[in-house]
């Protein structure tokens, strides 16, 4: 609540400090309008008014300069940007960039239109930060290539662990790389101009990420059902497992005993074609007095980090079995499962 009284008191500090700001510049500008061509002399961010030549979509700016009164338009990048009359003097403007202003092959310029002439002005909008959502193979042995799926990936800079790695190509959604070596068990981590997004996973924990890793020697259905291997329905790279759980049945992973040292717990990420709940047990330790792993999940993709501690299964020194056991949705539900593997210590 004092977090709240605090907020609403900078607004309303703020908002009369612009008001006497503007009526100091309207008393200024009494003389008339100047029809003169306009001139960008600075943009600045409203918040700390520190100059800047590179601006963020959804950022407020203040551009200075002179000519301003009769506007008519401002543009970032060519893209038409709404500009509220009030906020604009003949020697300064308060505007914020559209969060649809272009970044890529751009011209990298802001253009001030007025009655009288145009001003143009070099300035860089810059994308949101970047946004890695996978990559793809988990298992990449050095000098193998991955693919990075994302978002906003200008121009980016990637690294695994803290060693460069050789961008192959890039789109602005995917990037390939080359894995430096010594890349085990290192996050891979993307970085452009407007800051860096890390891989949840490090490289060679995968169970799972579009194939099984030859760690899992089986996977089996209680209930004799066909297994979907090759659904396309993925949050990890392009592929996702899909299987129509029967009410209380269960999907088992029979794993060639993966040594947990090194590693904290277990990594899954869960969807269901409708809300839901699987109990996941580790290594034949079915303890339903217990039911200390039971996951809900909802039909959007989300990710879990499962400590060993939780599987409560004394001295364990690797993973032998892995087994998700639907619970509880009448007539059963269909579970989607990606993304299976260990967190780092």
């Amino acid at each position: 609540m004092k977090k709240i009284k605090f907020i609403q008191l900078w607004a309303i500090v703020a908002v009369g400090i612009f008001a006497v700001f503007f009526a100091s510049c309207a008393d200024d500008d009494q003389g008339g309008i100047n029809t003169n061509p306009p001139t960008i002399i600075s943009v600045s961010e409203a918040v700390q008014d520190s100059l800047v030549t590179t601006g963020f979509a959804d950022n407020t700016y203040i551009i200075r300069g002179t000519g301003f009164s009769a506007l008519q338009k401002i543009y970032f990048n060519d893209t038409d940007t709404y500009f509220n009359p009030t906020l604009v003097t003949d020697n300064v403007i308060f505007v914020t960039i559209d969060r649809d202003t272009p970044y890529a092959d751009v011209p990298n310029e802001l253009r001030i239109v007025t009655k009288y002439g145009t001003a143009v002005y070099g300035f860089v909008v810059a994308p949101p930060a970047p946004r890695v959502d996978s990559f793809n193979p988990i298992n990449a042995n050095d000098g193998e290539v991955i693919t990075i799926y994302g978002s906003f990936f200008l121009d980016p800079e990637v690294t695994i662990g803290t060693t460069p790695a050789t961008v192959i190509s890039n789109t602005l959604t995917q990037i390939e790389v080359t894995v430096p070596p010594g890349s085990n068990h290192k996050y891979v981590t993307v970085t452009t101009i407007s800051g860096s997004s890390t891989s949840k996973q490090a490289i060679g924990t995968a169970l799972f990420d579009d194939a099984l890793s030859p760690l899992v020697t089986n996977v089996s259905a209680w209930a004799g059902l066909p297994i979907d291997f090759e659904n396309s329905d993925a949050t990890q790279g392009v592929k996702s497992i899909k299987y129509a759980f029967p009410s209380y049945s269960g999907l088992q992973f029979d794993i060639n005993n993966a040594i947990t040292a090194g590693y904290s717990g277990i990594r899954i990420a869960l969807k269901g074609s409708s809300e839901g709940r699987v109990q996941m047990i580790l290594n034949g330790n079915f303890n339903p007095s217990e039911q200390l792993n039971i996951i809900s999940f909802t039909t959007q993709w989300k990710t879990f980090f499962i400590p060993f501690s939780a599987f409560q299964v004394n001295n364990l020194t690797a993973v032998n079995q892995i087994v998700f056991q639907e619970w509880g949705v009448p007539g059963g539900n269909t579970i989607f499962i990606d993304d299976i593997g260990f967190t780092l210590e």
